[in-house]
């Protein structure tokens, strides 16, 4: 009997790698970007947020069995909870976001692209007021620069997770988010579009996911 769960359990493993595939992915984004399938990090944006224009591609390879779940963490820059960057300077602003990705197998053939297929939930939203950018001392949670964010949904990156209520990523142009630095490395297929929360500049961190079948 023992020989017997020894050789099941051997042919479940053998099936189960069988079964995986390579996929490989390119990310670019501003500023910054975490992929996880199936809730565990393949990959993360090997530039700092801090780093000023931290903008830049990422070209990686990872191993799942289908169908995954894809969930992205991506995030604009600032500075604190104004939302604001260079702030007290002649430059202060709000920053703005964008990301655009691509997923193909071994090969080469599109697995997933960014889109407006994928459901998008903000997590941090700042200034609530876009005057706060104009304020000459601008303090998070005070007057026009009002904030809102959460934690990221436990489980939000597994396929068991229930997104029906997220709403549909934005999808912005290339004359919108201005992509730069590493962008054109990429050879983007015509599908691949830059998505966002609703606003590229008070969406600074933006929880995306799709499942991939």
């Amino acid at each position: 009997m023992k020989r017997q769960l020894a050789a099941l359990l051997m042919c479940s493993m053998i099936a189960t790698t069988a079964t995986a595939e390579t996929f490989s992915a390119d990310v670019w984004a501003d500023n910054w970007f975490e992929m996880r399938v199936d809730g565990v990090q393949v990959a993360e944006d090997s530039v700092s947020i801090t780093t000023e224009r931290s903008f830049n591609a990422e070209s990686f390879e990872f191993e799942a069995e289908r169908p995954f779940t894809v969930g992205v963490v991506a995030k604009d820059f600032k500075e604190n909870d104004t939302g604001l960057e260079y702030i007290g300077t002649n430059r202060q602003q709000m920053g703005d976001g964008g990301i655009i990705f691509q997923i193909t197998d071994a090969a080469g053939d599109i697995v997933a692209v960014s889109s407006e297929d994928w459901v998008c939930e903000v997590i941090h939203t700042a200034p609530l007021d876009k005057s706060c950018e104009s304020e000459s001392d601008p303090v998070a949670g005070e007057g026009a620069c009002g904030f809102e964010a959460s934690d990221e949904p436990e489980g939000w990156d597994s396929a068991e997770f229930e997104a029906s209520d997220w709403p549909a990523a934005s999808v912005f142009s290339a004359q919108d988010v201005s992509p730069k630095d590493g962008y054109d490395e990429i050879t983007w297929d015509e599908t691949a579009e830059l998505i966002w929360g609703p606003d590229l500049e008070q969406s600074n961190t933006v929880l995306c996911r799709m499942n991939v079948n």
